[in-house]
């Protein structure tokens, strides 16, 4: 064994070389176990190789000719589109690459601002407030408006983000059984006491494609005095009248409270997420928010792409109409075709694995599927446990307005065969 000394001036680095890598050997060990059971178990989640733009038709690696993608959150097919790509160019010259820098240091540009008031006008809101992600909005927003004072009610399938960021607030934390109001109602009154009370909902339910009952929990909140917090990363841009999401859709406008939402689903498909809210909900999280305060600025090119994608959406409604027909289309011919398919309108479609031979093999069996429909020109992807309950494996495909009628008959026809193969029909 060496072991080998540097010092840059006060600081000294001790390397120790060997074949024992005693430290990280046993840690390995523990690792590799984790990682066989995964596998042991059909549920080891892989990455297949893009070799082309996003888009309905698209050439991955073990394809050798394109095959039709149904597993993307391009909503509206805005991805690729030459107007968003243009304006994504266009910053880049004019604002450079990245701004080196959080937002209060010297990371805001103008575009920032003004996408942060379209944002807010566009879902009904008063202010906004843009993350790197959805993700990094749901982390920063509880633990900024709570405190052990304070309670939390969440629904029992919200997003993983929603949860992680409820794990990081000191709120006494009530989780209601998915979409149950009786059991909701129950954890309000239990929590009357608290000097807050949020209900955090996702908008639409990421893996089952159904949307929350947005009224009834508003009932409930102005009955017992709660706030109300919609994930909408899944509606924003093309579910309601309007498009402004699951909100528009329910009628319930005014009377949520917090809007957390991406720009890297149907609003251009790069990255980017927001908050949009009342006035002083927004102003606090500018102030205390950890992952808007110690986390670079959104770059310039997706800024200004977004603010296309905010125009073309304001002024047509096209798009949205095309991928909701487009998932009534696949909807009614799966469910023809005696696929066991959740129930909805959403152009997620969660195609459930509940033949004879899914008994207790079923994430496997999704994963077979997956791979065959592959074979037949068809990217989907399986999704198991953690991502979905145990016993609950499925194929979940997704519409998208970049979709043709004909693509999505080819994706029925494909789903047909391989059905019958793996007896789902």
């Amino acid at each position: 064994m060496i072991r080998e000394t540097s010092r840059l001036g006060d600081c000294a680095d001790s390397v120790v070389l060997g074949e024992d890598q005693r430290v990280y050997g046993q840690a390995k060990a523990v690792y590799a176990d984790a990682l066989e059971s995964i596998r042991a178990a059909g549920l080891e989640k892989t990455e297949r190789l893009l070799l082309t733009p996003q888009g309905a038709s698209i050439l991955v690696r073990e394809s050798l000719s394109p095959v039709l993608n149904f597993c993307a959150n391009n909503y509206l097919g805005l991805s690729s589109h030459p107007r968003v790509l243009e304006a994504a160019r266009l910053a880049i010259d004019m604002h450079g690459y990245g701004l080196s820098s959080v937002r209060f240091i010297c990371g805001t540009q103008s575009a920032h601002k003004t996408l942060e008031e379209r944002l807010a006008a566009f879902v009904g809101m008063d202010d906004a407030i843009l993350y790197g992600s959805c993700f990094d909005a749901n982390g920063g927003l509880f633990e900024t408006l709570l405190d052990e004072n304070d309670a939390v009610l969440s629904d029992a399938l919200n997003h993983a983000s929603i949860i992680d960021g409820i794990r990081l607030c000191r709120a006494e934390r009530h989780r209601y059984a998915h979409a149950d109001m009786v059991e909701l109602e129950e954890g309000l009154k239990r929590t009357s006491a608290k000097r807050l009370r949020l209900i955090a909902t996702d908008g639409v339910f990421s893996m089952d494609g159904d949307v929350a009952p947005l009224e009834r929990i508003c009932d409930l909140a102005e009955r017992y005095s709660a706030l109300v917090m919609v994930d909408d990363s899944h509606a924003t841009g093309f579910l309601g009248p309007n498009g402004r999401g699951s909100i528009d859709h329910c009628g319930v406008g005014a009377r949520v409270d917090i809007i957390t939402s991406t720009l890297g689903k149907a609003l251009g498909g790069a990255a980017g997420g927001f908050v949009a809210s009342r006035p002083e909900v927004v102003q606090l999280l500018r102030q205390r928010s950890r992952p808007y305060l110690f986390s670079n600025s959104l770059t310039p090119a997706i800024v200004s792409a977004s603010l296309t994608v905010l125009d073309m959406l304001e002024g047509a409604s096209d798009l949205r109409e095309a991928v909701l027909k487009n998932a009534v289309r696949f909807r009614q011919s799966m469910t023809a075709a005696g696929f066991d398919i959740r129930p909805g309108f959403h152009p997620i479609a969660a195609v459930m694995m509940s033949g004879p031979r899914a008994k207790g093999q079923d994430a496997r069996l999704a994963q077979e599927v997956a791979a065959a429909l592959l074979a037949e020109g068809i990217y989907v992807v399986a999704f198991s446990y953690p991502v979905v309950p145990k016993g609950q494996a499925r194929i979940r495909v997704q519409l998208s307005a970049a979709h043709t009628p004909a693509m999505v008959d080819t994706a029925v026809d494909a789903f047909i065969r391989v059905g019958r193969r793996f007896e789902l029909v």
